[in-house]
C-alpha cells in the first residue's frame, strides 16, 4: 500500500510517516504543491494523505491535478481549519474524506479503509492528547501560520498577549 503525504509542517509529515509505516504502508513525503505532483508522478500511491494549507497555498487547488492523475487513488484531506463549505468544496472535487487535525491513528486509519495493525506501540501511538498538550498544540499551529507573530497569534486565540507569552514560555506539556 502506497502512501503519498503532502504536508508542510516537517515533523508532523515525518510523524505521520513513521507511525503510518508501522501500519504496513509505503510512505512517502512532499512538502510543496510542485514536489507532490512529481512525487505523485512517480510513485502512484494507491492514498494520499492532502493538508489544506501547504504553506502560503490551498492544497484544495492540488485535488483536481491529483484525482485527473490518479483517478483510483483515495484522497484523504487533513485541515486545522476545518468548516462545513471547505469541507463540502473538498468532496465537490474530488477527495474521498475530510479529516480534522489533530487526528487520532484510529481515525485516520478508518479514513483509509484499513484495520490498524495489532502492536504493543499501538498502545503508546494513540494515546488519547490531554488538554493542556491539546493547547499547546493548538496554540503552536496558530503561532506558525501567523509566522511567529504572538501579538496576531493572541488577538486570533482570543486572549491576552501577556498570558499567551506566559503559555508559550513554559515548556510543552507531555502527553
Amino acid at each position: 500500500m502506497k502512501l503519498l503525504i503532502i504536508e508542510d509542517d516537517i515533523n508532523l509529515a515525518s510523524t505521520l510517516a513513521r507511525r503510518l509505516t508501522k501500519q504496513g504502508f509505503t510512505c512517502e513525503v512532499a512538502h510543496n504543491q510542485s514536489d507532490a505532483l512529481l512525487a505523485a508522478r512517480k510513485l502512484l500511491p494507491d492514498f494520499v494523505l492532502l493538508d489544506m494549507k501547504l504553506g502560503d497555498d490551498n492544497g484544495l487547488a492540488l485535488i483536481k491535478p491529483l484525482r485527473s492523475l490518479l483517478p483510483q487513488t483515495h484522497i484523504v484531506l487533513l485541515t486545522g481549519f476545518a468548516s462545513i463549505a471547505t469541507a463540502v468544496e473538498a468532496m465537490r472535487l474530488g477527495a474521498n474524506d475530510y479529516l480534522t487535525k489533530p487526528v487520532d491513528m484510529a481515525t485516520l486509519l478508518k479514513a483509509l479503509n484499513t484495520e490498524p495493525v495489532a502492536s504493543a506501540s499501538n498502545v503508546i501511538d494513540d494515546a488519547v492528547m490531554s488538554p493542556e498538550r491539546l493547547e499547546w498544540e493548538h496554540i503552536q499551529q496558530v503561532l506558525h501560520s501567523n509566522n511567529g507573530n504572538v501579538s496576531v497569534t493572541a488577538r486570533q486565540l482570543n486572549m491576552h498577549r501577556r498570558t499567551l507569552q506566559r503559555k508559550l514560555q513554559k515548556k510543552p506539556v507531555q502527553q
